[in-house]
């Protein structure tokens, strides 16, 4: 029987922390005791020029060491992207789209053709600027994600993103508690088209 492999891609522009998204995903999966890979692709090193970043999850030792073409999960920091990056490239038949959005998702629905992809929608800056006090969406979607595929324990999530974020910000608590109120907000307000 073949391993199952879980492919992600997150697309964002510099600065909405695609990459750092990426990371405590992968970290949060090594907690759990998956293999994995999170890793950045750079370009114009810039804020505000778009950026990927990319996991892979899998209970198999992974073997892949290349650019994700194929996700089966797509997610989008920065809904601008669509119209200017092809953010649906690759996406598996059966895959799933996330993204930050105010608009109803028929209108974004609209605007791709996802042909039985499942769309779903957040309004991830939102809940970061109340939580956090600034339009930094990566761990509300992280919180988004981890609802739409079960991939991962919420609770596993939210202790090792909490270890991760309490090292970096250890002198700044609203920081640390305002990230984990994005995450818990986002798990729970998501929503599918």
């Amino acid at each position: 029987m073949a391993a199952k492999l879980t492919e992600i891609r997150w697309h964002g522009r510099g600065g909405q922390g695609a990459k750092t998204a990426a990371l405590l995903l992968g970290d949060a999966a090594l907690a759990e005791g998956k293999y994995i890979q999170a890793f950045p692709e750079y370009g114009p090193e810039r804020t505000g020029a778009p950026v990927q970043s990319f996991n892979r999850i899998s209970d198999q030792p992974i073997t892949i060491h290349s650019q994700v073409k194929s996700p089966s999960v797509v997610v989008v920091l920065d809904p601008t992207l669509i119209g200017t990056v092809d953010v649906t490239a690759g996406l598996t038949q059966d895959g799933v789209i996330i993204i930050n959005t105010n608009k109803p998702a028929s209108e974004i629905k609209a605007k791709l053709s996802l042909n039985g992809r499942k769309l779903f929608t957040i309004d991830a800056s939102k809940i970061a600027r109340e939580t956090i006090g600034m339009d930094i969406p990566n761990t509300p979607m992280l919180g988004a994600l981890v609802k739409v595929t079960g991939l991962l324990s919420y609770e596993t999530v939210m202790d090792d993103t909490r270890k991760k974020i309490e090292q970096k910000f250890k002198n700044k608590p609203e920081v640390i508690e305002g990230n984990l109120k994005a995450i818990e907000r986002a798990y729970n307000e998501i929503k599918s088209d």
